[in-house]
């Protein structure tokens, strides 16, 4: 018996947000070296762009792996409408103790997401932080 092939569905979703990287158990002087401009006590704001990668077999009654449009209102609810035009530290529960590095961000949109989403489904997510500078989660 052969295996159903695997597909793998990609969404792609923006939103705007500000944030300021600090840790408040350093000093300030410490924090401006290791943050740099990103400690700006007034906060900075980045466009972001986020990659929903979506992976499983394809249902053969409709033909997809996810529905596109439910991914795209799962990703506008869990994370778009929460984090847009916010400030991440001040506006945004899940990092109120937790400093919104790109690398922490990814980690919360997946973790939203993922609780979403059926088990059968693999996911992956790319956070573009800048067009240069981007993490993903989970790693390989």
């Amino acid at each position: 018996m052969t295996e159903a092939p695997r597909v793998t569905v990609f969404r792609k979703e923006h939103f705007n947000a500000a944030h300021r990287l600090h840790n408040p158990l350093w000093t300030a002087e410490k924090n401006k070296e290791i943050f740099g401009l990103c400690n700006n006590p007034n906060y900075h704001g980045h466009n972001y762009e986020i990659i929903i990668q979506v992976t499983g077999t394809i249902d053969p009654e409709t033909g997809y792996v996810i529905d596109t449009k439910f991914l795209s209102d799962l990703a506008q609810t869990e994370v778009c409408k929460k984090f847009d035009h916010k400030n991440l530290n001040l506006d945004v529960p899940e990092f109120a103790d937790l400093n919104p590095s790109a690398e922490n961000i990814v980690i919360v949109i997946y973790n939203k997401l993922r609780a979403k989403l059926p088990t059968t489904l693999d996911l992956k997510i790319r956070l573009y932080e800048t067009e240069r500078n981007f993490v993903e989660f989970p790693a390989n």
